[in-house]
């Protein structure tokens, strides 16, 4: 597997006793230790770690507030204040290096006097009640302002509002009176996300977050991602709240209403409730939503392995018309289209390469197509009286289903996607103890999905979908034959981009499915199925970069591209705080439950295979499926810079 330089999904310091195995570390990679003391403990540490990494090293707790592990260094914000022998003033720990002994204390009088000023000071711009806040129990201000014993405010506090709140983004609502100037929004969608929809205006007591021209939020180029809420400190960046909504159907005794959940919300919404990151808690969930009133309780993997078999043929399509019939219009390489915060960036920034996106809408699409299509057929329902709702980990899906394209059968696909925080407030409204509830299944005429679909969750997982069942359908032969218990290790990873090779050395019989397609699959023998796997926008930016010069990427077949790092499992609908270690939590929870499903390949999903045979009958990518499973890009054009 190559990699590719890009923004990783953690960057780890040396361990201490790695740095320092002199004998066996080449020269230009050794880094000297320093000894330093932290409140009377000694430790070496590399040179150049931070106060903050070192007093962790040591067990020591650092308030901040700026600073984020996902992001880099900013100090802005002084909560991190500490003494250090030999200098007049009070050093910001998260980004002050350590570069010769040194003694340090966290914990004088002078520094907790500073560390009460800097959260008094901050409060005295922080306009809002606690009570009402969203982030209330969650909030990072409240949280040190009660540790340091704020009972007042010292300097004061706002009346009233400074600024309008901004709810005209279909996903994010800005209130700019609860901010206080960490800039880790900024920093998150300028580094992290490479959009820059975010910036500092003014200088001094003058500095504000803004966006372009103090437009609202609506009208800048913004993906929707929602990353910015997962690292705002407070209130002042939250998802737009549809619970109200969907409580509003939920007590209309002339709605039917169903929600399908994906894998990724599955694996983390139990946090909000005191698990920890990764458990499993999808049965328990179910029986959570069939008590809140839910008519249908659906499970989006199906939809998942839906999407495998209709992107794959259309790959398959792409890729005969290329190489076979000679077609130079055929867009190549093929890129992934159910994050809809990276449908959005390439529409924003690469436009001339948007006829390289699958045709296939997203899992939660399809799965809402079907509901008011094949489901409501079945159920002798009234399309029109279908509700759909979507617990997904993404923000962006809320902009998703309100595209209008994406209404296939004469009503809106999906009626409303809930976050993970979302959905976790309303069971928690209901008064309903997630984690002690006994294990329900999911729905009839669905049931449950496949390991494949699970993993859609994970950075990777489409990719490893896919190849599961592009290797069994091409070859004739069990995926188990090539990857041990199909797990298709060089396609996993947490680098920011990444690229595998599969190597095509026999071929089989073309399946039933397949047949109107192909003749055969003569002509894939000896091919070399080249494949990408990109998650952040940041580093899908420099991923487009390399495919316009030519690059490493431009050779691909079929990129996988995901807005949020980590995948969906790190979605910006996800619950406060997500950081490398939660999301690798999650994805080690996605991947064990592919493991113990029965049925690990979209392509043995009787489902799926019944929804061909049912109602899909001229197969995948036919016209059937391609009106309701497909948008109306074109395969055709030639990516260009």
């Amino acid at each position: 597997m190559d990699t590719f330089p890009s923004n990783d999904e953690s960057q780890p310091a040396a361990d201490a006793a790695d740095a320092g195995n002199h004998e066996t570390a080449p020269v230009e990679t050794e880094v000297p230790l320093i000894a330093v003391t932290i409140d009377g403990i000694d430790v070496e540490v590399p040179y150049g770690t931070t106060i903050l990494d070192a007093a962790r090293r040591v067990g020591l707790r650092i308030p901040t507030l700026c600073h984020h592990d996902d992001l880099c260094t900013a100090g802005v914000c002084r909560i991190c204040v500490v003494a250090v022998e030999g200098m007049r003033t009070l050093q910001a720990a998260c980004a002050t290096p350590v570069t010769q002994p040194v003694k340090i204390q966290t914990n004088t009088p002078a520094v907790r006097t500073a560390r009460r000023h800097v959260v008094d000071l901050m409060l005295s711009n922080h306009y809002g009640d606690c009570t009402i806040c969203k982030r209330n129990n969650n909030c990072e201000l409240q949280s040190l302002a009660k540790e340091y014993g704020v009972d007042y405010y010292r300097f004061g506090h706002p009346t009233e509002p400074k600024y309008a709140i901004d709810r005209s983004s279909p996903s994010v609502v800005r209130d700019m009176n609860k901010c206080v100037l960490c800039r880790r929004c900024v920093r998150t969608c300028s580094e992290l996300q490479g959009v820059g929809a975010l910036l500092v205006k003014g200088r001094s007591v003058r500095s504000r977050i803004a966006t372009f021209g103090d437009k609202p939020l609506s009208s800048v180029v913004c993906v929707n991602c929602g990353q910015c809420i997962n690292r705002c400190p407070t209130g002042a960046l939250t998802e737009l709240d549809q619970t109200d909504e969907v409580w509003a159907m939920l007590d209309d005794p002339t709605k039917h209403v169903v929600i399908q959940t994906a894998p990724s919300p599955r694996a983390a919404i139990g946090e909000c409730f005191g698990l920890e990151a990764g458990s499993q808690v999808t049965y328990q969930l179910n029986t959570a939503l069939k008590r809140m009133g839910f008519d249908g309780v659906f499970d989006t993997n199906h939809t998942a392995d839906l999407t495998i078999l209709e992107e794959g043929t259309e790959l398959i399509i792409r890729l005969y018309q290329a190489l076979v019939q000679g077609d130079t219009d055929i867009a190549l390489p093929q890129f992934t289209s159910c994050s809809p915060g990276w449908v959005k960036y390439l529409e924003h920034f690469y436009p001339h390469a948007v006829p390289n996106l699958s045709s296939a809408k997203s899992p939660m699409q399809m799965f809402g197509a079907l509901l008011k299509t094949y489901y409501a057929d079945k159920k002798g329902i009234d399309p029109k009286d279908i509700v759909v709702v979507a617990l997904m980990p993404c923000t962006a899906k809320k902009f998703e289903c309100n595209r209008p394209e994406l209404c296939s059968s004469g009503f809106k696909d999906v009626d409303y996607a809930l976050t993970t925080r979302e959905l976790a407030k309303m069971v928690a409204e209901s008064g309903i103890d997630l984690p002690h509830l006994p294990d329900s299944p999911f729905d009839e005429p669905f049931g449950d999905g496949t390991g494949s679909g699970n993993i859609f969750g994970a950075t990777g997982g489409v990719m490893e979908a896919a190849l599961r069942t592009v290797i069994e359908v091409v070859t004739g032969k069990q995926v188990e034959n090539f990857f041990d218990h199909a797990n298709i290790l060089p396609v996993r990873g947490i680098e920011g981009a990444r690229m595998a090779e599969i190597p095509i050395s026999e071929v089989g019989p073309v399946p039933d499915l397949f047949k109107p397609l192909v003749p055969d699959w003569d002509w894939l023998r000896g091919v070399t199925l080249r494949v990408g796997i990109v998650h952040g926008s940041a580093n899908a930016k420099m991923v487009m970069e390399d495919i316009k010069a030519g690059g490493p990427f431009s050779k691909c077949h079929f990129i996988e591209f995901m807005a949020c790092p980590g995948g969906c499992l790190g979605g910006g609908g996800q619950p406060i705080p997500t950081d490398a270690a939660i999301r690798a939590k999650r994805s080690k929870a996605i991947y064990q439950i592919d493991s113990d499903f029965a049925i690990r390949k979209s392509h043995e999903n009787p489902v799926v295979l019944q929804l061909y045979r049912e109602f899909l009958t001229d197969g995948p990518c036919g016209h059937i499926a391609h009106h309701h499973l497909h948008t109306h890009y074109s395969p055709r054009g030639k990516f260009m810079s």
